[in-house]
């Protein structure tokens, strides 16, 4: 009997003729977009319901605009977020577990500086009972004084772990950086703000500010979305005012210049963040832009985890992507690095910038991430969940399915002299950005290298 000898993954995949080719991409399939309604209830709130039935469960988001420029708004809105759904005065904590629990339901809320976001899930079956906690919430939550302050003393605690943490740090240097004052940078609030926070400041700030107009609720899943919305403005009809909810002020534009190297003491790794000012998902030029930022830095296939990653061994992960607000659309690049090489990561992200604006992507890189944007797109909306996160985002910019279901088309028409023409984004003129790191280890190169403010 002969014995069969093992073979490894590449001799497989070899022949006499040398690799075996790949096949090439077949085209994604695109099917019909999911039924839906979009509209506006008598108090203001837009409800978009869209069935999606593979399994009998919905998906609900809320968003609710939540700026303020006050000083002591975060800090309020984060223990706000935590204690919304602790009890009302139908329910306590438990019993609004309870009665989720028995539709297979969850809800839960968290803020930012834009919105307070209100998650959750049910049997569809079980929808009018989701619908009525949340409206319990929206409408009866009483804040109590043992909830508020447990809670309190919880986030005091986490918030102070967090700004220990080099991507806390990273990010809020960055956004000052970029921001200066305006409330978008206060996206995680101090510990002593929220220490004082007192129920009383909770309460007043609901009734302020967690308002239907203006609002948007998005529930996907195994319903009938014409029904859904008769469903939805009765549950919701005592949630109601006639002032509308706080939309963040608009953000100035990001302008290029010098880097600023953030001083954090015995620090052994840099964090490294740039940014420019891109272009919103509505401007007609996006889908080029998008597919210009995947080919620099947006999957693992890019220019930039080539270099600095695969080829230089500078950082595990680098990754470039967009941020957008209402209107608005920047450009996010991300590095961490060991502090001896910082320098050297810094130069070689400045120069695949400068070769994305000046050596335009070939065909080839354009066709690659054109297939991985469009099979993104469809994997990230072929859920319930994963369709209802992205409406609402969506929803906040002033979209809604058409565009979304229109968008694969939109990436397949750009064309690579598109994508040159939106590359010049990435000119390294028009970044500017942090690196957080030591000092007294990064000083001297860094001042080499130019374009670097120094603490």
């Amino acid at each position: 009997m002969t014995r069969a000898t093992h073979r490894s993954a590449e001799e497989i995949g070899r022949t006499e003729a040398g690799p075996r080719p790949l096949p090439p991409l077949g085209e994604p399939r695109v099917g019909a977009p999911p039924a839906g309604v979009d509209t506006v209830l008598p108090n203001g709130l837009r409800v978009i319901a869209v069935r999606h039935g593979q399994v009998p469960m919905v998906e609900m988001r809320l968003r609710i605009p939540f700026a303020g420029e006050a000083k002591e708004h975060p800090a309020q809105a984060e223990v706000l977020a935590e204690t919304l759904l602790t009890g009302t005065a139908r329910r306590d904590r438990v019993k609004m577990d309870t009665d989720l629990a028995a539709v297979g339901g969850d809800l839960h809320a968290v803020v930012d500086p834009e919105r307070l976001s209100i998650a959750g899930d049910a049997l569809a079956s079980g929808l009018d009972a989701l619908l009525d906690v949340l409206a319990d919430a929206l409408t009866g939550a009483t804040y109590a004084d043992d909830e508020v302050n447990a809670e309190r003393a919880r986030l005091v605690e986490r918030i102070g772990v967090a700004r220990s943490q080099p991507r806390v740090i990273a990010r809020e240097e960055l956004q000052r950086h970029r921001y200066g004052d305006h409330p978008y940078v206060r996206e995680v609030p101090q510990a002593e703000d929220v220490a004082e926070v007192t129920p009383e400041q909770v309460r007043a700030l609901h009734s302020a500010a967690v308002l239907p107009r203006g609002s948007v609720l998005v529930l996907v899943g195994d319903i009938d979305p014409d029904a859904v919305i008769g469903e939805v403005e009765r549950a919701l009809a005592g949630w109601k005012s006639e002032d509308s909810a706080r939309e963040m002020p608009a953000l100035p534009l990001v302008t290029g210049g010098d880097v600023r190297l953030v001083h954090r003491p015995g620090a052994v790794q840099s964090q490294l963040r740039f940014s420019a000012q891109a272009l919103a998902r509505t401007d007609e030029r996006y889908p080029a832009l998008q597919i210009a930022n995947l080919v620099f830095g947006g999957y693992f296939s890019s220019r930039l985890v080539e270099n600095i990653r695969e080829d230089k061994g500078y950082t595990y992960g680098a990754h470039s992507s967009f941020e957008f607000t209402k209107g608005n659309g920047t450009l996010l690049v991300d590095a961490d690095t060991a502090s001896e090489v910082t320098a050297a990561a810094l130069l070689e992200t400045r120069y695949e910038l400068a070769r994305m604006a000046l050596v335009p992507p070939s065909e080839s890189e354009v066709e690659s991430a054109r297939q991985y944007a469009i099979g993104g797109l469809l994997t990230s909306t072929a859920s319930q969940s994963g369709l209802a996160s992205t409406l609402s985002a969506l929803a906040a910019a002033g979209l809604d399915q058409n565009w979304l279901t229109a968008h694969a088309e939109r990436l397949r028409d750009v064309t690579v002299e598109q994508v040159a023409e939106a590359a010049k984004l990435f000119a390294p003129s028009e970044f500017t950005g942090i690196v957080v790191g030591d000092a007294d280890k990064l000083a001297d190169e860094l001042r080499l290298l130019g374009g670097v403010e120094l603490p």
